[in-house]
């Protein structure tokens, strides 16, 4: 019996193993798909002129601002417009206010990049937004393009 068990737990945790490793696996093809495609859009838009951060995302500071950065503690809050690749705008807020460590993974990156009163664009991958899930408007795998005012932080 005791046999049975030590094997049986052995294929569960090789099982656990190999999801990880799919999981994984699919990630960094949507991460590859992902930058393909924002290159193609880059390419399109040749007036864009961005950078890209080591995380995957890119950025354009659109305007500086003053002051200070804000951290991913900080509280910001901003007017920001979402749109998909083919520029469906898919969300946008004015007046929003959060925990920066309460938001995608893109944001916590990106706007920290500007000061308060800057404007930011953000092209998120799908994988620092909402990733395989997808939200109310957005498509699963989608990559958003963000424009970002911070209006103010603390």
């Amino acid at each position: 019996m005791k046999k049975y068990l030590l094997l049986l737990s052995a294929v569960i945790i090789t099982l656990m193993m190999s999801c990880d490793n799919s999981v994984k696996v699919n990630q960094e093809k949507q991460a590859k798909t992902d930058d393909s495609l924002i290159r193609v859009y880059l390419k399109a838009n040749p007036q864009i002129k961005v950078q890209k951060h080591s995380s995957g995302i890119y950025f354009q500071v659109l305007a500086e601002g003053k002051g200070q950065h804000p951290n991913e503690n900080s509280m910001v809050t901003v007017n920001y417009t979402a749109a998909l690749l083919n520029d469906m705008v898919v969300d946008k807020a004015s007046g929003f206010s959060s925990s920066l460590d309460r938001l995608i993974k893109g944001w916590q990156i990106g706007i920290p990049l500007v000061k308060e009163g800057g404007t930011i664009l953000l092209i998120v991958p799908s994988g620092l937004a909402y990733g395989a899930n997808g939200v109310g408007r957005i498509p699963e795998n989608s990559v958003l393009v963000f424009t970002v005012d911070l209006t103010e932080f603390k």
